[in-house]
């Protein structure tokens, strides 16, 4: 055995001790009253503590709720002291039961080498472990120890908090080095280490509570601000959360929001992350995400506080109020235009119903008058003609005048038999050349046999002329346009579709909105569907739309069938 290691432990003064205490106990002050992140307060801690004992080094075991943390001090490297994180590889699985047992109460001590405190020594860590304690739940061969480069250990237990244990395990390379006095000693700084740190945990607690009541008022004051934009907003919001975290010069974060991203300068993906989704009304819309962008170690294994995970929760919850007050805002404001653009339409529809109602006079002499002159005798067949172009022009002026009635809703519906192919082969010759200009393949297919329904033939026409409009403004570059009646009992079905641009879920949603339009102002006025839904549902029908966007849309109109309904 070498004689540094037989050599016996030299006594240590009362009057030494008494200095070293009070020594201790200034330094420890000191430290305990700054304001430190955890790893940092117990490096300089243990350190000070490895100076004070006399030990070659100074472990520590802290046990919080479900992690341990675990670090070490020591006087490697000529004596230079360092404080070190352990991982569970760096230890012998017996030295780490021991420990464990200690920790949860199951490792029973022999009495002699025991104190009342609870602390536990081994004078020579490789005889076997059954002369100093054993644990109860496990039945360890009789010649099991603890090895290890260190042959005297002395586990002191921490009991700071009912959340919190721990051990203090002092160690030194020579066998034998713990006498009653020097435990004694150790104990005592082990006391006051235990009265620091859980000051230290209430600090740190009070320190992050603050944190996080800084980052929410913060953001409660840049969400009021209505001198900033949305998007300076989440701009502020982000850089204001990493100073709000545990760690915050490791800490990066980045909002997204409908695919557009904010982030803080520099960040960087890491291993450890926290985020929180941001929803609005059942629709996940982004997420608020917390990274720490580098792999050094920390004390814990998972680095994020339950803490923080509220309050994560709750910004993400303050964003999207924020989403949710903007897009209701931007309602209401639509709402407002609409209002006025329907003011004006209903002035228009008024206007409209005076001119009709005073051209209807004029409009029927001049139709009666050209069909009694073309009944005159002797007249030249060139005026004949003429006379006729007069009737014709007349009877096209009188219809016109007759959807303006309807448009104004002064004209009563008339209702009677109608075929709905006649409608899409007779009635729509004016599409061709529309479709034709606009480079659209206009294809009907039409049923054989096909039930007419009961409707008001003017009102029909309305609403295939808007779906034939919507569709070919759709397909700005040209495509095909389809049109195909069938008949599934009771219902006879009119299938319109294009190969245009397609329509978002979202426009999909509120195509049959009044006044809902994605064009410009001057190019149309939000009712077109609206009144083919509304003209569809007095008649008993129904309309559904099928759309993907870049791909075309099919809108399906169907009417109940004149049979089934003098059935009924």
């Amino acid at each position: 055995m070498p004689a540094r290691e037989t050599r016996r432990q030299p006594s240590v003064r009362s009057e030494d001790i008494t200095n070293g205490r009070l020594d201790f106990s200034q330094h420890l002050l000191r430290h305990a009253a700054q304001d430190k992140p955890r790893i940092d307060f117990l490096s300089d801690v243990l350190m000070l503590i490895l100076s004070h004992s006399g030990c070659h080094a100074v472990e520590i075991w802290l046990k919080e709720k479900e992690d341990t943390l675990r670090g070490e001090a020591s006087t490697a490297k000529q004596g230079m002291g360092r404080f070190l994180i352990i991982s569970d590889s760096n230890h012998d699985r017996m030295f780490e039961k021991v420990c464990a047992g200690a920790l949860t109460g199951l490792l029973v001590p022999h009495p002699t080498c025991s104190t009342r405190y609870g602390s536990i020594w081994f004078d020579d860590t490789l005889k076997p472990l059954s002369r100093a304690a054993r644990l109860a739940d496990d039945q360890l061969p009789e010649d099991a120890c603890i090895g290890g480069r260190y042959r005297s250990i002395l586990l002191v237990p921490l009991r700071f908090s009912e959340e919190h244990s721990g051990l203090l395990l002092f160690k030194e390379r020579g066998r034998g080095r713990f006498n009653v006095e020097r435990i004694g000693y150790l104990e005592t700084i082990a006391a006051k280490f235990e009265l620091a740190l859980l000051h230290q945990i209430a600090q740190a607690r009070l320190r992050e509570r603050v944190k996080e009541l800084t980052c929410l008022y913060g953001i409660a004051q840049t969400a009021s601000n209505p001198v900033l934009s949305f998007e300076r907003k989440l701009e502020v919001i982000v850089s204001l959360l990493p100073p709000a975290w545990q760690y915050p010069d490791r800490a990066c974060a980045r909002i997204t929001i409908d695919g557009a991203v904010f982030q803080t300068p520099g960040f960087k993906d890491g291993p450890y992350r926290q985020n929180a989704p941001i929803c609005i009304g059942g629709r996940l819309r982004g997420t608020v995400e917390i990274h720490y962008r580098d792999e050094r170690p920390f004390l814990q294994k998972n680095p994020f506080l339950d803490e923080e995970q509220s309050l994560i929760d709750n910004i993400a919850g303050q964003i999207a109020q924020m989403i949710d007050s903007r897009e209701t805002e931007a309602v209401k404001s639509e709402l407002r235009s609409q209002l006025i653009r329907a003011d004006r339409l209903a002035a228009i529809g008024q206007l409209a119903a005076g001119v009709a109602h005073e051209l209807n006079e004029p409009l029927n002499t001049i139709l009666g008058f050209a069909q009694l002159a073309q009944k005159a005798q002797g007249i030249p067949e060139q005026t004949f003609k003429d006379i006729g172009k007069i009737a014709e022009a007349s009877l096209h002026a009188r219809n016109i005048i007759r959807e303006l009635l309807v448009f104004a809703r002064q004209a009563a519906p008339d209702r009677g038999r109608v075929n709905m192919n006649t409608i899409i082969m007779d009635e729509l010759n004016l599409f061709e050349k529309l479709c034709s200009k606009s480079s659209v393949e206009l294809r009907r297919i039409t049923e054989k046999d096909l039930p007419e329904i009961t409707a008001d033939k003017s009102q029909i026409l309305q609403v295939v002329s808007n779906l034939i409009v919507n569709a070919l403004q759709a397909m700005p570059d040209g495509g095909v346009l389809t049109l195909e009646t069938s008949y599934r009992s009771p219902w006879v079905c009119l299938m319109v579709e294009d190969t245009g641009i397609g329509m978002s879920e979202e426009v999909k949603e509120n195509i049959f909105l009044p006044f809902f339009t994605t064009k410009d102002v001057n190019q149309g006025t939000g009712l077109g569907l609206s009144v083919v839904h509304g003209i569809v549902s007095s008649h008993g029908g129904e309309i559904r739309v099928e759309s993907t966007e870049g791909k075309g849309s099919r809108f399906l109109v169907t009417f109940p069938s004149s049979e089934d309904t003098s059935e009924k």
